[in-house]
């Protein structure tokens, strides 16, 4: 299995103007991408944001479907929030990480728009295969951060449709791009 981990940023994120905001948790974001997450193999899946209120929430949640009745009702649901762990920073999580695996992991981010230099899912599952630790971060809002996207060792090249329009829920591109990169068939081609 490929030594990866999932962030979701929360900060920094741009609005649709473009400045730099912190948003809000999504119940739905957490049930799917730690799903999505546990599926596919990812070690840990950061939940970014340095706002206590959201930091509550999610414990809050993720308690009721590792400890409370949420557990014994859906055991597979617990396998999957199990996974979560809430992080200020993205740097708090690269230092978390580093103290796991005693090594910084590469990071790489999404973006909707094409960045000249983008990396494929098929050059990234090849450095995926090499055993050293990876953290994959998706952002809310209108997207991540310039700032973090300047930061980052890799930017992930776009997932694109059939038509111009381009602004999917960061639940629906994480499944789509674990599976890129982590499904079964796609490893086949690698």
């Amino acid at each position: 299995m490929p030594n990866i981990y999932v962030a979701l940023a929360h900060y920094p994120v741009v609005d649709k103007n473009g400045k730099t905001i912190a948003s809000a948790v999504t119940n739905l974001d957490l049930h799917d991408i730690s799903r999505a997450a546990k599926t596919y193999g990812v070690k840990s899946f950061y939940v970014v944001t340095p706002l206590a209120d959201q930091k509550t929430l999610v414990e809050r949640i993720v308690a009721h479907w590792t400890n409370g009745a949420g557990a014994g009702y859906n055991p597979s649901r617990r396998s999957a929030l199990e996974l979560i762990r809430i992080k200020d920073s993205i740097a708090d999580v690269v230092d978390h990480i580093n103290s796991i695996e005693k090594a910084y992991p590469k990071t790489i981010v999404t973006c909707a728009r094409r960045q000249q230099s983008s990396i494929s899912y098929e050059k990234l599952r090849e450095l995926l295969g090499g055993g050293k630790p990876h953290l994959l971060v998706f952002g809310t809002a209108w997207g991540l951060a310039e700032q973090l996207i300047c930061e980052a060792d890799f930017v992930l090249e776009p997932v694109e449709g059939a038509t111009v329009y381009n602004h999917l829920s960061a639940r629906s591109a994480a499944a789509i791009i674990l599976d890129r990169l982590l499904g079964k068939k796609n490893k086949k081609m690698a």
